[in-house]
């Protein structure tokens, strides 16, 4: 199989995950603003998965361009990462249903941290198939490595204070919301 099919592939998958996010939020009854009160948590838990699925979406266009050659690891690497996307809808709707409480948001926690692992098995993968640019590009990569520590703390954390979860799983987001520009800028260095 071909890096672009693989890419179709993954990309499809993530537009259902969407997809499916947005269609779980249900309308609420009424007319005026105060009708979507009791909705918040729902559309908070909606935005940050977005975001989320969103950053998973951009680093895996970024790492398959970084690739060489597809083989057998790299796609059961692959679904391996997409499974634990594809329960982004559950755990999103179930926090956000029941306001951020314990257990949905140590749940939340950990397909977050799975997911993290999951990337990084597939980063290996990738890069164990020969991809050099794809090494140079990781280097130590402490994001991607600190990522799922941080994720843990988080669950552990959440057995305590939901709210210190939810700010470490949202501190989170937003330092990978920052693009990383490490694989962009060595393709481009080897094409000129």
């Amino acid at each position: 199989m071909g890096r672009n099919r693989l890419e179709a592939f993954s990309d499809g998958v993530i537009a259902i995950i969407i997809t499916i996010m947005v269609l779980e939020m249900k309308v609420p009854p009424g007319e005026h603003l105060h009708a979507l009160l009791p909705v918040l948590p729902v559309f908070l838990s909606y935005v940050m998965s977005f975001i989320y699925v969103g950053i998973y979406w951009n680093n895996h266009h970024n790492m398959l361009q970084a690739s060489g050659k597809v083989n057998g690891a790299i796609l059961w690497a692959n679904l391996h990462l997409l499974f634990w996307l594809s329960l982004f809808p559950f755990v999103t709707s179930w926090m956000g249903e029941n306001h951020f409480a314990v257990a949905p948001t140590e749940l939340y926690g950990v397909v977050l941290f799975m997911a993290a692992v999951a990337y990084l098995i597939l980063q290996s993968c990738i890069i164990a198939a020969g991809a050099p640019t794809l090494r140079r590009a990781v280097g130590r990569d402490w994001k991607g490595k600190a990522s799922p520590a941080l994720y843990f703390i988080g669950i552990v954390s959440a057995q305590w204070s939901p709210t210190a979860a939810k700010l470490i799983y949202l501190g989170l987001a937003l330092l990978w919301l920052i693009p990383d520009r490490r694989i962009e800028n060595l393709l481009v260095d080897s094409k000129e």
